[in-house]
């Protein structure tokens, strides 16, 4: 069985910040969001792909450097030009003459997927990871599977009136045969790029197989708030040697704060503060924030936000808030 992660996306709902920066390369704690990924995924000792685009194909070379990754690269450069997750699927399964785990790049969850390599070992049909977000208001915003037993009939995108509380969350084995599927149905006039319905197309000529995480916790990182209740999940402490941090100052863990960082005056940092190289904060309360490298904060209150490289924050209380690089923002 081969393993594909999918990392292709341009993540547009967290612009600006991923204009430059890869989703799944976002930070949670010391880790990137791939890196969860990765670590449920590699325990099955399978090859595993990692299907992106060109823009951010160093980005992920570099990643991948020291693990055991081949890296995919489709031909596109922006938003209008991707391929999709359902044609990026299609363009790497034609070369595939396995079984294959399809996991998206930018999911993050603590569960193991033992359960559902079990049940496809049983079945040896198409299964699909469902999450049971309890509650049918929740539901409507994903992929709602409609189940009869274990088996999923059908499954419908943002419904009005969900059938379940049971939601896709990305992550699918597959028998070798369904490539050749997959392959007539990017061609086809019903195709869709949502690998939800392609699902709901498959469900029509096989069965196919859900398994229902009920324990543990899984975060659709769509917008800044669920990365931020990500990050607060994952988050652990790690203060580089090289930070300098003013006696008058407070770090409230758990808190990631990277080399060369210095800190004056009466700060806060934290809990749940990510800090990147070679920022320069002063007299400021930063907690469930992200702040990127190069940036300067002074007598700032930043609350549940995220800043990009090269800032300056200045004299200003920001909350739920995403800036992006090189922006200069101050009040007085």
């Amino acid at each position: 069985m081969k393993t594909i992660i999918m990392a292709g996306g341009y993540a547009t709902r967290l612009w600006p910040i991923t204009k430059t920066k890869a989703k799944p390369l976002l930070p949670v704690g010391t880790k990137k969001i791939v890196d969860i990924v990765y670590e449920k995924v590699s325990k099955f000792g399978s090859e595993i792909l990692l299907s992106t685009n060109k823009r951010f194909e160093e980005d992920f070379k570099k990643w991948a450097k020291d693990k055991d990754v081949k890296v995919v690269v489709e031909d596109t450069m922006r938003e209008e030009e991707k391929l999709g997750a359902v044609k990026a699927l299609a363009q790497i399964a034609r070369d595939i003459d396995e079984d294959f785990l399809v996991v998206a790049g930018d999911n993050i969850f603590s569960f193991d997927l033992d359960p559902l390599i079990d049940l496809y070992e049983k079945k040896k049909k198409p299964v699909t990871a469902l999450y049971d977000v309890g509650d049918y208001e929740l539901a409507r915003r994903y992929g709602v599977a409609e189940l009869d037993g274990r088996i999923v009939r059908k499954f419908y995108e943002k419904p009005e009136k969900p059938p379940s509380t049971l939601v896709g969350i990305a992550i699918y084995i597959f028998p070798h045969e369904v490539a050749d599927i997959l392959l007539k149905y990017v061609e086809s006039s019903e195709m869709s790029d949502n690998l939800g319905d392609f699902l709901s197309h498959l469900c029509e000529t096989t069965d196919v197989y859900g398994y229902a995480f009920t324990n543990g916790n899984w975060y659709d990182v769509g917008n800044p708030d669920s990365y931020i209740e990500a990050f607060k999940f994952y988050t652990d402490s790690y203060v580089d040697d090289s930070v300098e941090i003013s006696k008058a100052a407070k770090i409230i863990e758990p808190v990631v704060i990277k080399r060369d960082v210095v800190i004056k005056g009466r700060s806060i940092i934290g809990p749940y503060a990510y800090i990147g190289e070679s920022c320069e904060i002063e007299s400021s309360d930063v907690s469930e924030s992200v702040v990127f490298s190069k940036t300067v904060i002074k007598k700032v209150r930043l609350w549940r936000s995220i800043i990009d490289d090269d800032c300056e924050i200045r004299n200003i209380e920001l909350s739920s808030s995403i800036i992006g690089g090189h922006a200069k923002i101050q009040r007085g």
